[in-house]
C-alpha cells in the first residue's frame, strides 16, 4: 500500500513541481493584487490556518469555484495553487482557495467540518452556484461535501463537484506508513470515506484522473462514480492521457481546457 499511494516516488522529476507551483502561484497573486481583484487571507474560523483566498473576475462573478488542495491531508496550504485559478477565472466565476488544518494536529474528520464551514463563509460573499474542485486528498474534501451526513448550509448551491485525483475510500490507506501522521482507524476511516456515504439528492459528480497515475488512483478515480451512480447520483468519471498525478491540475490554469470547461460547465 505504501508503494501504491508513493505517487512522489512514481513521478520521476516530482521534487520540481512545488517550487515550479509556489512561483506560478506567486506571480499570479501579485498580478491580481496589483489588478485589486484579490482579497487574501479572508478567515472562516479561529484557527491560524483557517483562511481562504478570494479571486474576482471582472465584472459580476457567474457563480463561484473552489479548488481544496491535497497534499495527504498533511502538506501545503492555499498559497501554492492560486494560479489554478486562472481558468475558471477567464470564465467568470470568482475563485476561492482554502488553507486548512494539517495532520496530525487535526484528524481528518475536523477537516471535512473545517471545508464546510469555509464553504458556507465563502459562499456568503459570492452569489449564483458553486463549483467545487479539489485535488487528491481535496478530492476526497470536495466529494464529503456532496455526503448526505455533512452539515453544510450553502449545499443547495452546489451544482457540480471535480474531484481530481481523489482519495474516496480511506480504508486502504490504514495499513501505509503515512498513517503514523493521519492517525486514521477503522471507524474514521469508514466515516471519512464518500464511497461509503450516501450522496445529497441531485448531486453531480465528475471524478478526474491521470492517465499515467497509479493503478491505485485510476480504480479511485472510479469507485466513487460507480456507487454513487447507483444511489441516483449523476456521475462520469474519465481519464487525461499523457497526465499523471502532479501535473493532472493543470488544467485548471488554462481557460481552454477541458478540466476548466468541465468545472465551469461550458
Amino acid at each position: 500500500m505504501d508503494r501504491a499511494y508513493d505517487n512522489a516516488g512514481a513521478i520521476p522529476d516530482a521534487k520540481a513541481y512545488p517550487p515550479r507551483w509556489s512561483e506560478a502561484a506567486s506571480a499570479f497573486r501579485a498580478r491580481l493584487v496589483e489588478e485589486g481583484r484579490a482579497r487574501l487571507g479572508l478567515p472562516y474560523g479561529t484557527g491560524p490556518r483557517h483562511a481562504y483566498d478570494l479571486f474576482l473576475p471582472e465584472g459580476a462573478p457567474a457563480g463561484l469555484a473552489v479548488f481544496v488542495h491535497g497534499g495527504y491531508w498533511k502538506a501545503f496550504d492555499r498559497s501554492v495553487w492560486s494560479h489554478l485559478a486562472a481558468g475558471p477565472l477567464a470564465h467568470g466565476f470568482a475563485v476561492a482557495l482554502p488553507s486548512y488544518t494539517l495532520c496530525p494536529e487535526a484528524r481528518i474528520a475536523g477537516i471535512t467540518s473545517e471545508i464546510a464551514a469555509f464553504l458556507d463563509r465563502a459562499s456568503a460573499e459570492v452569489a449564483g452556484p458553486v463549483h467545487l474542485s479539489g485535488h487528491s486528498a481535496g478530492g476526497h474534501l470536495v466529494t464529503r461535501m456532496l455526503c448526505a451526513d455533512v452539515a453544510l448550509a450553502c449545499a443547495g448551491r452546489i451544482a457540480r463537484v471535480v474531484s481530481i485525483s481523489g482519495v474516496h475510500d480511506l480504508r486502504p490507506l490504514l495499513g501505509t506508513q503515512m498513517n503514523e501522521i493521519l492517525h486514521l482507524d477503522s471507524d474514521e476511516a469508514r466515516a471519512e470515506s464518500p464511497v461509503l456515504q450516501a450522496p445529497r439528492p441531485g448531486a453531480r459528480l465528475i471524478a478526474v484522473a491521470g492517465g499515467d497515475e497509479l493503478p491505485e488512483f485510476r480504480r479511485q478515480n472510479l469507485l466513487l462514480p460507480t456507487v454513487w451512480h447507483g444511489l441516483g447520483a449523476e456521475t462520469e468519471a474519465w481519464e487525461i492521457a499523457g497526465t499523471q498525478h502532479f501535473s493532472v491540475i493543470e488544467g485548471l490554469s488554462d481557460p481552454g481546457s477541458a478540466l476548466t470547461r468541465v468545472l465551469v460547465g461550458s
